[in-house]
């Protein structure tokens, strides 16, 4: 499946702070990546390696660079590290599509501290649950 025009054609994201990306397609990889991102519904979360695993390619480091440059206009708050907690300096961001989304969060999630998903709650896997 093609990725969206805007997206393919550098949609301005918090990684890329002149918002300026050549005009190309995408490598393959990235494209499957922001697929299987898009593909997680509203208040479900799957980890970097997740979306690794379901590739059967790369692993939570490529999926995270390429969220890190292509992920802008995808839904990059339902991504998270391992341990439930969302991408590193946008997680006041995250929290607000969090509360919106109905995201089980971990109990205890104060203002002041990170938030943290309840991944035992929130885990997206694809075959409907």
């Amino acid at each position: 499946m093609a990725r969206s025009n805007a997206r393919a054609q550098g949609a301005p994201d918090p990684a890329d702070a002149s918002g300026a990306r050549a005009a190309h397609r995408l490598p393959d990889y990235a494209e499957r990546v922001l697929e299987a991102a898009d593909s997680v519904p509203p208040g479900r979360v799957v980890t970097y390696g997740d979306i690794a695993a379901l590739l059967g390619e790369g692993g939570p480091r490529q999926v995270g660079r390429v969220m890190a440059l292509y992920g802008g206009a995808a839904p990059w708050w339902r991504v998270v590290r391992a341990d439930g907690r969302p991408l590193p300096g946008h997680e006041h961001r995250a929290l607000e599509h969090y509360r919106a989304e109905g995201t089980p969060l971990r109990d205890g999630a104060r203002p002041d501290a990170p938030c943290r998903i309840d991944l035992r709650r929130a885990r997206w896997d694809w075959s409907g649950g």
